[in-house]
């Protein structure tokens, strides 16, 4: 008889407990966010007309994505499409616009990660691939692997029938200046440490959730001005600078590629989220009744609460904070199965976005907006 009224109260309609935690009911639309990059980014160092411009992309890309998420389709789909367009944008450092290597080159990175099955694209140190997060995406969906580098990387790009691009086509007169001042610097005895942020930033990203309830997040960039030996940062390792659960949420991270990797930021938002929500849920289960019998009065299920966003913002705000104490600086994008967003950087500035839909698009730049 208890083990028969135990199941009748799981399948009766929920109803929430006075102690249950607030929190949104399980969510139905779709968000899109996007980050171009962070840095010093304010208002003395950027003209009117690149404030206008670099809003114009934003929102441009923040529409590209919505588009996909709006008619039903898929947050892989909506944020593979949304960085191929900035991919193609001179003035983000990803794709066409990357940074020059220490040799003059340019090298890209880029991953790609699924939160429903947590599968997951990466590559390092392409040098002919028009959109590094197309390639990330296909090494996930067609290959056995999760990461590739360099001309294992190239090749399966070739192989796989991917555009390609000679290796100046990625380069901007801008770029390239920003190199030869970097090494007249070097020449001339000046150390540059790696926390030389004028030469970093500008790293996209873009993390979504669809209304069939899945979140993704994805990651490109052409990594830091002068890079030297190969080096690699966050944004192709995943964990580091992009990851995505179901479970938690989606992120997306720009900045001191070297620190988000030692702090393991993107998956470490992700799982305190994770835990937050379920130590959330068990308490709202102990804070139910029980009957004369010991049986509890109704069931709590955990589609009916999320995290309220300010505990997301706290948790963004611990982990950034965190990294910052080893030195770093950057920041993130974060979205979740329940529909709320933020963002959280520890800088002067990142150029965001945010659309979904019960919200009105926004684009910001600086860290007061």
């Amino acid at each position: 008889m208890r083990l028969l009224l135990m199941i009748i109260a799981f399948l009766m309609p929920l109803t929430p407990a006075s102690a249950q935690p607030a929190g949104p009911i399980p969510y139905d639309g779709w968000t899109l966010v996007i980050h171009g990059g962070a840095g010093t980014i304010d208002r003395e160092r950027i003209t009117a007309e690149q404030d206008a411009s670099i809003r114009a992309s934003l929102s441009q890309a923040l529409e590209t994505g919505s588009a996909i998420l709006r008619e039903g389709g898929t947050a892989l789909d909506a944020i593979e499409a949304t960085l191929r367009l900035l991919e193609d944008d001179p003035q983000f450092n990803a794709g066409r616009g990357g940074v020059f290597t220490w040799q003059g080159t340019i090298e890209h990175d880029a991953s790609i990660m699924d939160g429903s099955t947590r599968a997951a694209g990466a590559v390092t140190g392409t040098s002919n691939t028009r959109h590094p997060v197309t390639l990330a995406r296909r090494v996930m969906d067609s290959s056995p692997h999760v990461f590739l580098s360099r001309e294992g990387a190239d090749q399966f790009s070739r192989e796989q029938g991917l555009e390609q691009a000679e290796n100046d086509w990625f380069e901007t007169e801008y770029r390239r200046g920003q190199w030869e001042a970097f090494r007249a610097r070097i020449e001339s005895g000046e150390e540059i440490g790696v926390l030389d942020i004028d030469y970093k930033f500008g790293t996209v990203g873009a993390v979504a959730l669809d209304r069939h309830g899945n979140v993704a997040a994805a990651t490109s960039t052409g990594g830091m001005t002068g890079k030297r030996w190969g080096r690699i940062g966050d944004s192709p390792v995943i964990g580091a600078g992009t990851y995505a659960d179901n479970r938690g949420c989606a992120v997306s991270a720009t900045g001191d590629g070297e620190y988000f990797i030692r702090a393991g930021v993107a998956h470490e938002i992700c799982a305190q989220i994770r835990f937050r929500f379920q130590m959330l849920l068990e308490a709202a289960r102990a804070s139910v009744p029980l009957d004369d019998e010991g049986v509890p009065e109704y069931y709590v299920h955990a589609s009916e609460f999320g995290l309220e966003t300010a505990d997301m913002q706290q948790i963004a705000d611990s982990v950034i904070a965190e990294m910052g104490d080893l030195g770093g600086t950057g920041g993130v994008i974060v979205t979740t199965p329940w529909g709320n967003s933020v963002y959280s950087f520890n800088t002067p500035g990142m150029y965001r976005g945010m659309a979904g839909g019960d919200r009105e698009s926004s684009v910001a730049i600086y860290g007061d907006e």
